[in-house]
């Protein structure tokens, strides 16, 4: 067994107490290969800004389970190469199974999400509470979820959102001991976030999706005060980088994603961790197309990627920065 600690990574619980008192939420930012996590840790290093490295079961499949901690330890040690220590965390997230998030935390995960909400809400409970019993002897931090999120990410398939009850959130805390929980208030996975028709039309024409349920948020608050809550299916859909895309010959359509200011607002709540995904692929893409389409005779990887990694480097600085309040927070 490999401990996070060995690799100089760290839990989420301080990370989140102090994001719950600065009134900021800690970036989690999904990689699957390096030049992602160069930009993450890149954005991450300029901007001051604790991060969470998150990695879903198809990542860790993509990358190999063995790569990805030596990646993780190596992101520490580029941090420290570029001048600045900060937090970092790696993280499993959607993990579905024990066994999964075992395999993740004996090779050096610092936390782990089990993502229990496609079961009935007792056998939620069991898995998550087994789970976070295993978990905690290790010192690593455990993220459950309530409610269902629509859309499709990696493994993660849901045809229609359900909001998180509020009523059940003391309960399964009390009887599952997680230290983090993933709501349900209208966000949800991947590029396509709502339909055209569940959005209307701002003086420029651009779709705006319907506002998250804040109110679902705020008594949540009320029933468990001071606990760290989670938000899946952040990415705001920059239209710039759907537009590059559709451009250079890409088919991305009705794309419609959360808008920063909502998400600026829940960062100032419980809401401690937000994650980002479809926003760095996006901005990836559209860098990557554009050189394609400009350069049709370039076949250098270093010559596409490179200016991929700084799309992503510059959107995730923008987060941190504008829309988490994470930066100058280490």
């Amino acid at each position: 067994m490999v401990s996070y600690k060995e690799l100089g990574l760290v839990n989420t619980r301080e990370m989140f107490r102090k994001a719950m008192e600065g009134k900021y939420a800690i970036p989690a930012f999904n990689f699957n290969n390096m030049e992602q996590m160069q930009a993450i840790i890149q954005a991450c290093v300029e901007t001051r800004s604790p991060v969470i490295l998150q990695v879903s079961s198809g990542a860790r499949k993509y990358a190999n389970a063995t790569l990805l901690r030596y990646m993780a330890q190596g992101a520490v040690e580029y941090a420290r190469e570029l001048g600045c220590e900060i937090p970092i965390c790696l993280h499993l997230d959607h993990g579905d199974t024990f066994e999964l998030c075992v395999s993740c935390i004996e090779s050096g995960f610092s936390s782990v999400m089990i993502d229990g909400s496609h079961h009935p809400y007792e056998d939620n409970v069991a898995l998550t509470k087994k789970v976070v019993e295993y978990a905690h002897r290790h010192d690593v931090t455990v993220e459950g979820e309530l409610g269902v999120l629509a859309g499709i990410e990696d493994d993660v398939v849901a045809a229609k959102s359900v909001y998180t009850s509020p009523d059940q959130v003391e309960d399964f805390l009390h009887k599952t001991g997680v230290d983090s929980l993933a709501i349900s208030i209208g966000t949800s996975h991947g590029a396509n976030k709502f339909r055209p028709e569940q959005c209307t039309r701002d003086a420029n024409g651009i779709l705006v999706p319907p506002p998250l349920r804040f109110d679902i948020l705020e008594e949540i608050e009320k029933r468990i005060p001071g606990f760290p809550i989670v938000l899946h299916g952040a990415s705001s859909v920059p239209q710039d980088k759907v537009a590059t895309i559709n451009r250079y010959g890409g088919a991305v359509k009705d794309a419609v994603g959360i808008p920063e200011e909502q998400l600026r607002r829940a960062a100032t709540s419980a809401v401690c961790k937000i994650n980002i995904d479809s926003d760095g692929r996006l901005a990836m893409t559209a860098a990557i197309r554009e050189v394609f389409s400009l350069k049709p005779a370039e076949f250098d990887p270093r010559k596409y990627l490179d200016p991929a990694r700084t799309s992503l480097r510059e959107l995730y600085k923008h987060k941190t920065t504008h829309v988490l309040g994470s930066a100058d927070r280490v």
